[in-house]
């Protein structure tokens, strides 16, 4: 069997992508394959961001291909590239965004936000470009997830705004233009109005993914990114807890009706392990947002444990995935955003921006 692109790109399918279940010639990620007599050389390009796999998976391609006889030196390069996908119909794009992500609940108090930061945390982790918005206009908690206090974002042209930078990652937040004691006593429509503002009015900075961290329930201001927003997709959060399911599938209902895809759903607080004794309690039930998923025919996207430090470390501005970024609860953390942008490189990609621009000129 003599050496060349055929048995090589045969050598390279046999090279199981672990994220996808997929090989990476099948799923034409294989870029720029050259045969120089007895050297090869060849790209991977993934569409989804994992800094964290690049080298396993470049061992893996490499190993393959040396199998081959009569092979000499293997060059193999893997990196990934993160497109817009389509959103809602009739929707005006975001400007600088490529996919915004929803994260919701339907109720509050499921751990949401932390959840929504330590996800946007670990997509940057893993090399992805990502800003996240706090859409709870009437309790705003990035700001102090994030560690920025005190801070105001800058306008330059007095129309919109630059957006603040906390752990790597764009933010913008209502919380960012009011003092911390300050209530938002607004109505409905004062709120939309005010999100839609946080979120077109921002200069954001080429983001790959932009994360919205929702206000809990089904109200004006989540019909009103359902409806206005581009979203590619949204993410449910829950406790295995009956009455947090209840809720979390209203929240899943509103998303299906305004045609906004569910990339998955996230199970949070799903089982406490006693730190002193080991003993592992399911406190609020055990398998809630499995088994919701499963009812739905949904990706369950990975459980997060009740643990103490996750709490404590948002509190204190440093959320898990920068506090301890090789700890087991980060991996999860990771496990979980990688999940949910694979399930956006699997979607339909955007086109628009490729349409020609049709003008009407009048004739003499």
């Amino acid at each position: 069997m003599s050496l060349n692109e055929n048995t090589v790109r045969a050598a390279i399918q046999t090279v199981i992508d672990p994220n996808t279940g997929k090989d990476f010639v099948t799923g034409k990620q294989l870029r720029n394959l050259k045969v120089e007599g007895s050297d090869v050389s060849f790209e991977v390009e993934l569409g989804y961001p994992a800094r964290s796999q690049v080298d396993g998976l470049r061992r893996a391609l490499i190993e393959a291909v040396r199998t081959l006889p009569g092979v000499g030196n293997v060059s193999a390069n893997v990196g990934w590239k993160v497109t817009a996908h389509a959103v809602q119909r009739g929707v005006q794009l975001l400007p600088g965004v490529k996919n915004i992500v929803a994260v919701a609940s339907g109720k509050g108090g499921v751990g949401k936000s932390t959840t929504a930061v330590n996800l946007a945390l670990a997509l940057a982790a893993e090399g992805a470009t990502v800003g996240i918005v706090d859409a709870d206009i009437y309790g705003p908690s990035q700001p102090t997830m994030l560690g920025i206090t005190g801070a105001r974002p800058e306008s330059y042209d007095g129309k919109t705004m630059e957006p603040l930078v906390g752990h790597g990652i764009q933010v913008m937040s209502i919380g960012f233009l009011v003092d911390n004691d300050q209530a938002m006593i607004w109505r409905g429509p004062m709120a939309t109005q005010a999100l839609e503002q946080l979120l077109r009015q921002t200069n954001w900075k080429d983001l790959d993914y932009l994360i919205v961290d929702m206000p809990p329930g089904t109200g004006d201001i989540q019909l009103t990114l359902a409806q206005k927003v581009p979203v590619t997709g949204a993410v449910i959060v829950t406790t295995p807890q009956d009455i947090a399911l209840l809720d979390a599938k209203k929240g899943l209902k509103m998303f299906e009706k305004v045609s906004v895809p569910i990339l998955g759903v996230v199970e949070n607080m799903a089982v406490y392990c006693c730190p002193n004794c080991g003993h592992v309690e399911h406190i609020f039930g055990a398998d809630g947002g499995k088994r919701m998923a499963e009812e739905y025919g949904l990706a369950h996207l990975g459980s997060l444990p009740l643990n103490l430090s996750i709490r404590q470390q948002a509190d204190a501005g440093c959320p898990t995935v920068v506090a301890e970024p090789d700890g087991e609860i980060a991996a999860l953390y990771r496990s979980v955003a990688r999940g949910i942008a694979i399930r956006i490189a699997d979607k339909a990609k955007d086109y628009s921006s490729k349409f020609p621009t049709i003008t009407i000129s009048k004739s003499t």
